[in-house]
């Protein structure tokens, strides 16, 4: 699908004001009740096909190298990746990929090289779960004011997910990126094959610090709980609804 160079200013439903976006195609209005219809209408265009078939939600763990994971990555329907990624570098050893489409933002994020390079070629989603407890609104002034960055809805996709963890909502406890990511895209295209790879914590839950491909170990926050996650996981890898790629 073919992306004009024009600037299109939506209303964001978590927030009540205007976000505008560049480089996107819309081809009809777009009039969605929830959030849901929001982000599914503003992801589809910066995927391959409409709607995605595939998707792959890539983290930021080491990974070895793997020509098969990387050309499973990039020909991919729509490539998400998460804060400071790290992508193949032209001409090195294939493990990661090169696409990105969206890019999952939250608020604490250190930028790597990846993460704002070409942003008005992507889509910017900020995930916001310490809303609900002591986050404050305001973004870093930092950011490139036209990546956008449309906040996803805690009511619609942060408290269900704790739910399915098992987690208490009164409690200042959540779900990774990647989990929150991966739980988003399969409940936004339910029909996709939805493929998660790029993490450590399905097989090392009790890891006290994340290991990233780009930049510093950084310690594992205390509002996650890994073991939940991992179990999770797992089992939406046995039910079929995503793919675990190591």
């Amino acid at each position: 699908m073919g992306r004009a160079n024009v600037v299109r200013t939506r209303v964001d439903p978590t927030f009540s004001r205007s976000i505008s976006f560049s480089n996107v195609t819309v081809n009809t209005p777009l009039r969605p009740t929830t959030q849901r219809g929001v982000l599914g209408a503003l992801i589809t265009p910066y995927a391959r096909h409409d709607p995605p078939r595939t998707i792959t939600v890539v983290g930021n763990a080491p990974m070895p190298g793997s020509a098969a994971r990387a050309a499973l990555i990039d020909d991919s329907d729509l490539v998400v990746r998460m804060t400071s990624f790290a992508v193949d570098a032209p001409g090195g050893p294939p493990r990661l990929g090169r696409r990105t489409d969206v890019v999952m933002l939250h608020r604490g994020v250190i930028a790597g090289p990846g993460t704002f390079a070409d942003h008005t070629s992507r889509l910017y989603l900020l995930v916001e779960p310490g809303r609900e407890h002591w986050e404050r609104e305001e973004r870093p002034d930092w950011w490139p004011p036209s990546a956008g960055a449309v906040p996803v809805s805690n009511q619609e996709f942060t408290r269900p997910l704790n739910d399915l963890l098992g987690l208490d909502g009164a409690d200042v406890v959540w779900a990774t990126t990647g989990t929150l990511t991966t739980y988003l895209v399969s409940e936004l295209f339910p029909d996709a094959a939805t493929r998660l790879t790029g993490v450590s914590i399905v097989d090392a839950p009790e890891q006290t610090r994340f290991a990233h491909d780009w930049g510093e170990d950084v310690t594992v926050t205390p509002e996650h709980r890994l073991h939940a996650e991992s179990a999770l996981l797992k089992a939406w890898h046995t039910q079929g609804r995503i793919e675990l790629v190591r």
